[in-house]
């Protein structure tokens, strides 16, 4: 208490007056409106399940009506009816989901959908019929009527389908908004109809009447870096005063407020008297601590351990927000963080411990890792989108687990077991008559027969001929398929060529089959063969029971045992090959892979004596534990669907009326809690694997199938199996004889009794007997208890048919009749009438639980001590609900030893479940800006276990952060005093220092674009002391980014120069893009919906068609692909394209044609910037000039409009602009269609996002340099064969035609070196030696102000790919490209040649002497690293002319502004283009 009198009174001494605090606010808000909370609410619960999601919807029809005025009750109420249906765990993620407005893209996706209908006149809501519209209910008769005339339409993988029993039913589509009395209205007379049968229903969310509002968005980061002001590139033109939209808004302190060592927060609260005087302290000290002054170096040194220790000893309870305070604010925070004094016990725990992080996690001291429940969450590629979807995915786990009455300590046991499935790498035995496998050919007999020949040593690659059938390949193929010669001369040539590879071939189909060992291949066709051999009875060879007929009998008996699929099969010691491999071109290549990577499997087994040369190596191959005698791709398949078996209930399906209403996740644990099972012996251990057999019994399909599950289970005692009756017929007595005597046996008697009993029930002779009017006492087994056994066949209750035929009806989606298996809760089926699920389809289906999943489980179930029954369900359970997770990435478990004083610990609410969480992190680096408020997050949502571990690094010699960050995200919605909605999410950078010059910068998931919109101040050049109070920065989400990677399936290589485009039905051109050939990368944009990908008319069209894509909304035989955008996450898609026959010569990047113009880049043509209407003839390119320009800041906006007048006074040939969109100002854009319309010339805003895969910078002026290079050939269209790149702060004193005709000899870029006139700057010349003279060899180093781009050569020698390729290598050394967009063309010259510009295209001051000045054709404002004068003050003394344009320009702005104030300037906005739905918007490309 002294000390806070002592620095009060201290205080009241301080004669100054302060100056008001200066802040930066950032927002961030879609383009789209706002959309209402109930129905993201909605989506939250459809991804739960459509029962739910359909359970939500009948509980809020009617909310207008129930709901309160306020939006707080709103929202209270949405929690209300959802917390019904969810955890309090899931609560809170709904809360968080509402708060990120995570699901308003889901929403405006069906809006988007809704309004391509598009929607009729006057409906408020309105439903579609197999493409008819209307909201006329008197109509809906007679449309469903005649729906069967029309096609049905497309359902995407995100509508909502209410559950139904007729698949063939007319499909209506009711496009409302929930909770409105239409909605009401039209949902009860779909639901009536649906419940009947009659229809299939599909809701939509569709909004008549958007909201004005914008959605506020969060999960995104702002950085307010420190700007380096070594050459002033702040512009002088005054901010013109006004409003900014979230000035207002700045209410409240920074929630930790530690200011110098005083917890302002808690002083406030101990001492609210004192309130006043408080804030007075806290202002003076944030002054004198915001006057930074720069450390020494030995002050830096020990930063990173010091700041760790200052949160170390905060209490845990308040570390985080210690731990976000300091690192978010760490440049004013440095100095007071240098006086902390380091605990030798901190130190030392934390050097131990970073052994362990490099050993075990590969962390370098500095880094930074984040595991939730042992997952490592990557914060450079995941998003809190991401976060999101493993927090719930982990909470259905958990969840799952603790209603299974498994202690929360087991949970996390169980939840690091890996039991995902993987992909089939089964083998089927191939020792069976029908193939030959001798090892007796004459032709190799020189071979040796010793295995260890194996061991000898041999060149790497070389293939060891061995005597023995280590290789084995067969081939059944149909000769009707169009690559079987290809394929059999792939196996004649191994054959040839003397590779010990046993190769069979058979050739199967319909009509006729050979079967023909090794090479033997014949022709078929009796007239032929008879009139050859006109001696030979042809019958005898080819007829009936010839040796030639049985192989073929036997051959088709093979394969079709082997159940191996569709021809052609491709076996490698039994092994499927994929269809993909099957490729003749790849097979070769594939064949070879195998034998070399099993080369390597046989020689452990030599050497370790488990196979020796007395052995039979195929008989050693086909007893591997992966070999089954038959392969069931239904078994095999990874898109596995399961049960939920997570509830425990005391219900049982003997009582049917309660059974009826329990929900699906209920009626599963009835199903469970009923059954009796068999097994092999009653010897009372855990089985691992339980299989439900389901089938009408009283049919012989149900029968055999129920009969090959006996036969396994007899073979196995980790088996146990359950029958689920699915009549054919309607339930009654006398229909359902073998079904009823089975379900009275296991009800009645032993396991034992019971399995042989059913046993003889499964046969066909029993059936026959039974519906033959014999009794069923016949067929009773010794030790039977018949009166019991007949006492419940007898009885009338069937209340077990009705629950089963119901619980197939309604929860497995069977029709009456089908039968399934479902193993360990996983669904498989429904099979097919005649479909074969036989002995060996359970043998392996079986094998796969046991080797995934079921024995894992087992272990730690036994160590629960549970009696057998409970813990074999235990195990089914358990499995069930571990296997049906999405497949990610295996946990990963972090034993650490020491977390005594180098932690912050934070413990779980007891007996609750828990997310075990665990962060290690740097506290002075850009990872711990960001995780400090999502742990702050973390822990207000979920109940955490929390450690954070401290991985600091020593001997800094530099500030470690040179920014201020914040981390926009908050748990839950916000409101105001008056129980409205808060305005939104906010960035809120307050009591900044203002002598510092600030770069703002946006930190957003990876496929958001956005845009900086609605603010006055220059964002790239920020200064406080000029600033009346706030700083408002508005950004806007443009569009969502949709990626791909495109092959050739021919090549395998990316199709260079392959254009696609994206759009709806009405307007198929919206965007379009370039593929790249580095990954086959191509990317676009779109705002939330369903959008339509083809290949651009024009070449592309002409010469490929798509062959197949992954990722996409469309099935896969599609002509269109169909994509929908409908979150906020990453969506990548991937597409093969192949030439088409007539054109597999044609190149897309020929010389000789040119793409057509048409399609995108001309269909948002403006007629008013001065350029040619749409409707116009186009002009000649060649009559163009193509100038491309960046810019950042205002300016350099200055630079570049005074840039552009320069070219423009210079030249009579048309001109246009390309500017990189990413970073200008809303000033410049919108003053641009204005600019362009008094001086005629053109111009198109480019955009591309920097991809994911390329190596990102952090650093804006280097993000802008890479634009400059990287991506020339994927940023303008195919028809611009030049483009000159002319710096913002360069002045054109030429006519720019002349270096657009330059010669340039064939090479694809030509730059101007640099001057070397001027002497006294021979100091500074660094390309003069070390590195760069050698690598040069002579040649010159050139700048990068003014460069001149032959496109079409570029693209043609792949230049792009390559720039890109070497860029990867070197931008991974922070020390290498310094210059990026300079040193990477000169680093390249010798792979990309340069041609060199004459001298005088480019002068500089800094560089060339003042004679040569006056042969200038272009001037550029380098920077003088001797002067460093302020790029205005030379521009003026330097260029005569600079200061007429500039006032020029000023001139037409302020008459721009003049027109805007008058509202007269609406002609020259920008034009307004469908997907953007209202907002003004340019012409885009790629």
């Amino acid at each position: 208490m002294w000390m806070l009198c002592a620095a009060l009174l201290a205080l009241g001494s301080v004669q100054c007056f302060s100056r008001d605090s200066k802040a930066v606010t950032t927002t961030l808000t879609t383009k789209w409106p706002s959309t209402p909370l109930l129905l993201e609410a909605s989506e939250f619960l459809a991804e739960e399940s459509q029962d739910k999601f359909w359970d939500f919807v009948e509980a809020n029809q009617n909310i207008e009506s129930d709901r309160d005025d306020t939006d707080l009750a709103y929202y209270d109420l949405i929690l209300k009816r959802a917390s019904v249906l969810l955890s309090p765990v899931q609560l809170n993620l709904l809360k968080l989901a509402l708060s990120l407005r995570a699901y308003s893209s889901t929403v405006h996706s069906f809006q988007q959908i809704a309004s391509n209908e598009p929607p009729p006149p006057g409906c408020k809501a309105f439903f579609n019929i197999h493409g008819q519209t209307s909201c006329d209910t008197e109509r809906l008769k007679v449309m469903l009527d005649n729906a069967v005339e029309r096609p049905k339409p497309y359902l995407f993988k995100g509508d909502h389908k209410f559950p139904s029993a007729n698949p063939d039913a007319p499909v209506v589509i009711l496009y409302a908004e929930l909770g409105t009395k239409e909605f009401t209205r039209f949902h009860q007379l779909m639901l009536a109809k649906a419940n009947k049968d009659l229809i299939t229903y599909v809701l939509r969310h569709f909004l008549s009447n958007p909201s004005k509002g914008r959605v506020h968005l969060s999960g995104y980061g702002v950085e307010l870096a420190i700007k380096n002001q070594e050459y002033k590139a702040k512009d002088d033109t005054q901010v013109q005063a006004g409003a900014d939209v979230n000035a207002t808004v700045i209410g409240e302190n920074d929630p930790v407020d530690e200011v110098q060592g005083f917890l302002f927060g808690k002083l406030k609260t101990i001492y609210p008297e004192l309130k006043e005087q408080l804030k007075e302290l806290r202002k003076h000290l944030i002054e004198s601590t915001n006057e930074m002054a720069p450390l020494k170096v030995w002050q830096m040194q020990d930063l990173s351990f010091q700041t760790a220790a200052r949160i170390l000893a905060a209490p845990s309870v308040d570390a985080l927000n210690v731990m976000r305070d300091l690192s978010q604010n760490f440049p004013t925070k440095a100095r007071s963080i240098t006086k902390t004094v380091v605990n030798s016990e901190i130190r030392k725990e934390i050097e131990e411990n970073q052994k362990h992080f490099k050993g075990t996690l590969g962390l370098q001291p500095g880094d930074s890792a984040l595991f939730i429940n042992g997952l490592h969450i990557d914060l450079d590629v995941q998003d809190i989108f991401s976060v999101f979807d493993v927090l719930r995915n982990e909470a259905r786990v958990m969840e799952g687990l603790r209603s299974l009455l498994i202690d929360t300590p087991y949970i996390h046991d169980i939840l690091k077991l890996n039991v995902q499935p993987s992909d089939s790498d089964y083998a089927v035995d191939i020792r069976n008559p029908a193939v030959n496998v001798e090892e007796t050919d004459g032709r190799y007999a020189s071979w040796p027969s010793n295995v260890q020949e194996l061991l000898r040593p041999t060149f790497p690659g070389v293939i060891r001929q061995i005597r023995k059938n280590f290789h084995n390949l067969v081939m059944i193929l149909d000769p009707t398929h169009e690559n079987m010669a290809e394929l059999i001369s792939v196996a004649e040539m191994f054959y040839s060529n003397n590779i010990p590879l046993r190769s069979q071939v058979q050739i199967w189909s319909v009509s006729c089959a050979i079967l023909t060992p090794s090479f033997n291949f014949f022709s078929i066709s009796q007239g032929v063969l008879e009139k050859r051999y006109p001696y030979v009875e042809i019958s005898s060879i080819l007829g009936p029971d010839s040796a030639y007929d049985n192989n073929r009998k036997e051959g088709k008996a093979y394969y079709e045992q082997t159940g191996v699929g569709p021809l052609p099969v491709v076996l490698y010691n039994g092994m499927p090959l994929q269809r993909e491999q099957l490729d003749p071109d790849e097979l070769e290549t594939v064949v070879m892979h195998k034998i070399l990577e099993t080369t390597s499997f046989f020689q452990r087994t030599v050497y370790l004596g488990e196979l020796n040369s007395d052995h039979d190596v195929v008989d050693f191959i086909m007893n591997q534990p992966n070999v089954v005698p038959r392969i069931n791709s239904r078994v095999l398949s990874t898109n596995r669907n399961y049960l939920d078996l997570s509830a425990t209930n005391n219900h049982f399906i003997d009582e049917y009326a309660r059974f009826l209403f329990l929900d699906t996740k209920d009626k599963n644990a009835a199903v469970a809690n009923s059954f009796n099972y068999m097994t092999k012996k009653d010897d009372g251990i855990i089985r691992p694997v339980t299989f439900w057999v389901v089938g009408d019994f009283d049919q012989p399909s149900g029968r055999q199938l129920l009969y090959d599950a006996i036969r396994h289970m007899k073979t196995s005692n980790n088996v146990r199996l359950g029958v689920i009756n699915n009549p054919s017929e309607n339930t009654s007595n006398e229909k359902s004889l073998i079904a009823r005597a089975i379900w009275a046996a296991m009800q009645t008697q032993t396991a034992n009794n019971a399995k042989n009993f059913i046993t003889k029930m499964a046969k066909e002779e029993t059936a026959q007997a039974l519906y033959g009017g014999s009794d069923i006492a016949e067929f009773a087994v010794g030790g039977m208890d018949v009166p019991l056994f007949k006492s419940a066949y007898e009885s009338p209750n069937v209340n077990f048919l009705l629950a089963h035929s119901a619980y197939c009806r309604d929860v497995l989606k069977l029709q009456k009749g089908q039968r399934a298996v479902i193993s360990n809760g996983r669904i498989i089926g429904p099979l097919e009438e005649g479909e074969v699920f036989n002995q060996d389809d359970f043998l392996l289906l079986e094998s796969i639980i046991l080797k995934t999943s079921g024995e894992r489980i087992k272990a730690k179930i036994q160590q629960l001590g549970m009696v057998e029954d409970r813990a074999s369900d235990l195990v089914m359970k358990v499995d069930a609900l571990l296997s049906s997770q999405p497949k990610g990435e295996a946990r990963i478990e972090h034993t650490f030893a020491e977390d005594r004083y180098s932690a912050v610990k934070i413990r779980p609410k007891e007996e609750e479940v828990y997310f075990d969480v665990v962060a290690v992190v740097d506290p002075v680096t850009r990872d711990a800006q960001k995780l400090a408020p999502l742990l702050l997050v973390l822990k207000q949502l979920v109940n955490v276990n929390l450690r954070v571990f401290m991985n600091c690094q020593s001997k800094l010699s530099d500030l470690p952060l040179k920014s201020f960050y914040r981390y926009v995200l908050e748990p839950e919605v916000s409101f105001m005093a008056d129980s409205s909605f808060a305005p939104g999410p906010m960035a809120k950078f307050l009591d900044m220092p203002q002598s510092l010059l600030f770069t703002l910068n946006l930190n957003t998931p990876e496929s958001w674009m956005v845009e900086s919109v609605h603010t006055r101040y220059d964002l790239d050049n920020i200064y406080l002391e000029e600033v009346d109070s706030v700083v408002a920065a508005e950004y806007e989400l443009e569009y969502l980014l949709l990626e791909g990677h495109c092959f050739d399936v021919t090549t395998g290589q990316p199709p260079r120069g392959l254009q696609f485009t994206l759009g709806s039905a009405s307007d198929p051109v919206i965007v379009d893009t370039i593929v790249m050939a580095n990954l086959g990368y191509f990317q676009l944009k779109a705002n939330p919906g369903a959008w339509i990908l083809r290949l651009r008319k024009g070449r592309s069209d002409d010469i490929y068609k798509i062959y197949s894509h992954d990722g996409t909304d469309s099935p896969a035989e599609a002509d269109d692909l169909i994509v929908v955008l409908n979150n906020f996450k990453s969506k990548i898609i991937k597409v093969k394209v192949q030439k088409k026959p007539d054109m597999m010569k044609e190149e897309l990047l020929s010389d000789d044609t040119h793409e057509n113009d048409s399609g995108f880049w001309t269909s948002i043509t403006r007629g008013l910037t001065g350029g040619s209407k749409p409707e116009e003839p186009k002009q000649e390119k060649d009559d163009v000039i193509n100038i491309f320009s960046v810019a950042s800041g205002h300016l350099y906006e200055r630079f570049l409009r005074i840039m552009m007048l320069s070219v423009l006074k210079h030249t009579k040939t048309p001109v246009k602009f390309w500017f990189l969109k990413n970073y200008l100002s809303p000033t410049f854009k919108e003053f641009i269609p204005y600019m362009a319309e008094k001086y005629g010339f053109q111009y198109e805003l480019v955009q591309y996002k920097w991809p994911r895969w390329l190596h990102q910078q952090t650093e804006k002026q280097r993000i802008i340099w890479g634009y400059k290079i990287l991506f020339l050939d994927v940023l303008f269209p195919l028809a611009v064969d030049k483009i000159l790149f002319v710096d913002a702060d360069q002045i054109v004193r030429t006519d720019l035609k002349e270096l657009r005709d330059f010669d340039l000899e064939g090479a694809p870029y030509g730059y101007t070196p640099f001057c070397e006139s001027r002497r006294e700057m021979d100091g500074y010349r660094f390309w003069k030696s070390g590195y760069w003279a050698s690598h040069l060899a002579g040649r010159k180093y050139h700048i990068s102000a003014l460069y001149v781009v032959d496109l079409k050569k570029f693209r043609k020698i792949a230049a792009g790919d390559r720039l890109r390729g070497q860029y990867q290598g070197l931008s991974q050394d922070p020390n290498s490209l310094s210059n990026l967009d300079q040193d990477l063309p000169n680093n390249m010259i010798h792979q990309v040649p340069i041609k060199s510009l004459p001298q005088e295209w480019l002068w500089c001051e800094t560089w060339c002497d003042d004679a040569s000045k006056k042969k200038a054709k272009t001037i550029d404002l380098c920077n003088n690293p001797q002067t460093k004068e302020p790029k205005l003050q030379a521009a003026v003394r330097i260029v005569a002319e600079w200061s007429d344009y500039d006032q020029e320009i000023k001139r037409i702005y302020n008459n721009f502004l003049e027109e805007k104030e008058r509202g007269t300037t609406d002609s020259y906005q920008y034009v307004v283009h469908p997907l953007h739905e209202g907002k003004i918007i340019i012409q885009y490309n790629v």
